[in-house]
């Protein structure tokens, strides 16, 4: 199991490396404007199908998720599951909000979880005889909890749809997000490789010197998670 979410989080770490995006917020320019939000659908509508040659129904720059499903000949094209319409990029604007509300909730729960687990994970290191036993499933059982969570996470804000327009230039928040979540990505990995090695020291030196690595990893990586929910929201 724990292989699996290393095998996860890899591709995860390799698709946002190569092109970050734009993974919490619900921008302004990714849906339509509080004036066309009143408005009715079919003056929406309108108003898109009008702009269509002025503007491109989809962003020229696109990660390698959101190109293989939603871009030009991507999956859902070609399967005509979406078509590339003004009308059928109406509702997938509608399911990028959807799912980037759930990714936001999902990174609420993951950092709850983070915050429990660091809090097992300190009792960990001092427990001795049947409480270490104890409190190592329960460690056990957060992280593979933590990890689900987390992979969810990310795939529901690199699975959305792609916006209408493409990322501005400049240092934003967004971007400052994208760059923490390089780092945190970065940070369950080794988090990951360092906890399946403890169980295999045999000598102590060892084994206490892995542990000090995976603390300090776990804390690196809540830490990174932590500011990249923190920029977005204040």
């Amino acid at each position: 199991m724990r292989h699996f979410f290393l095998l996860i989080l890899c591709s995860l770490l390799f698709i946002t490396t190569l092109r970050a995006q734009d993974s919490t917020v619900i921008k302004r320019d990714s849906l339509p404007t509080q004036a066309a939000t009143n408005s009715s659908a079919d003056d929406l509508l309108a108003g898109l199908t009008d702009s269509t040659e002025a503007t491109p129904l989809l962003p020229k720059h696109m990660i390698f998720t959101q190109r293989a499903f939603w871009g030009p000949k991507g999956l859902l094209r070609v399967m005509n599951v979406a078509p590339l319409t003004p009308e059928s990029r109406i509702k997938e604007l509608k399911v990028r909000r959807t799912m980037l509300r759930a990714h936001q909730v999902m990174g609420f729960v993951t950092l709850a979880g983070f915050v429990a687990q660091g809090i097992v994970g300190s009792k960990l290191y001092k427990a001795q005889g049947e409480d270490y036993s104890r409190i190592k499933d329960t460690h056990e059982m957060l992280a593979t909890a933590i990890n689900i969570t987390y992979t969810t996470t990310a795939l529901l804000s690199l699975m959305a749809p792609p916006k209408i327009v493409g990322e501005r230039k400049g240092l934003s928040s967004i971007k400052i997000h994208k760059y923490l979540g390089i780092a945190h990505i970065a940070g369950m990995i080794a988090t990951n490789i360092l906890a399946s090695q403890v169980s295999e020291q045999r000598n102590l030196g060892d084994l206490l010197q892995v542990r000090r690595w995976h603390r300090a990893a776990a804390y690196t990586t809540f830490g990174a998670f932590a500011a990249s929910i923190i920029v977005i929201k204040f």
